[in-house]
């Protein structure tokens, strides 16, 4: 289904220190059990998750500073377009590459536009989990305008609050297999992502990452924070892996 920005696909990248590529792979592998493709960059940065039989949704990126995090690619019938229609809304461009784009929004989140390749075919629950969801992590300052500028940028996905008043949730056109979760911090913080798993029985997936060699770093309402083997910080959600929301939300 094609919205009226153009977007006919979403990736969620798995964004891991250059050095710690080799565990974080392995992990995210078989916590979503696919298999790498051949690595692509100039350092074999780049790498995609491939499952059996349906379109890949999920990526690793190898990055040079910092504990890395995650990002948003928006794969478009038109990457122009989708990057004017960013700029007039307050994004920055980053890079420009032959047919990509390097975004960053107005709070500083990086994402991408890239072109669309034809997938339509969203990969299934794994062991009662689906990787689905982006969350934003933004200080209070800034979580206003990223909101407004999410939700203008996707005009068809549909702009709810959450189940917290510090959480703001942009729910795709069905199909479309990644989400996007704006989370207002408690304190002022440079923008930064992380990767949230819609879990059927939280206990059991923690106990299935806990195997891989995740650990946990802390329990909330509704989710546990986990740390995989790269170090990068992602979180087990009580939602239902169909349908991405609550037991008692759609």
């Amino acid at each position: 289904m094609s919205t009226p920005a153009g977007i006919r696909w979403t990736y969620a990248f798995v964004d891991r220190p250059l050095g710690l590529l080799e565990p974080a792979r392995a992990f995210w592998t078989a916590v979503t059990d696919t298999r790498l493709s051949e690595l692509r960059g100039e350092q074999g940065e780049f790498v995609t998750l491939l499952p059996d039989s349906t379109d890949a949704c999920v990526k690793v990126q190898g990055v040079e500073a910092g504990p890395g995090g995650a990002h948003l690619d928006f794969s478009v019938e038109d990457v122009p377009a989708f990057v004017d229609s960013a700029l007039r809304l307050g994004a920055e461009t980053v890079a420009e590459h032959d047919t990509w784009a390097v975004l960053r929004s107005p709070a500083g989140q990086l994402f991408c536009a890239v072109p669309w390749h034809g997938e339509s075919v969203r990969p299934p629950v794994v062991a009662g989990t689906r990787l689905d969801q982006v969350s934003l992590d933004l200080g209070p300052g800034s979580y206003d305008a990223e909101v407004a500028f999410w939700s203008a940028l996707l005009p068809d996905w549909a702009s709810l609050s959450g189940a917290l008043p510090e959480f703001h949730v942009l729910k795709p056109p069905p199909g479309l297999p990644i989400r996007i979760l704006l989370q207002r911090l408690g304190e002022e913080r440079p923008a930064a992502a992380h990767l949230d798993l819609a879990c059927a029985d939280i206990d059991a997936a923690r106990e299935r990452h806990e195997q891989l060699g995740a650990t946990v770093v802390s329990h909330g309402k509704h989710w546990t924070v986990m740390r995989d083997p790269a170090g990068g910080v992602y979180c087990l959600t009580g939602r239902d892996p169909e349908t991405g929301g609550l037991p008692s939300r759609p």
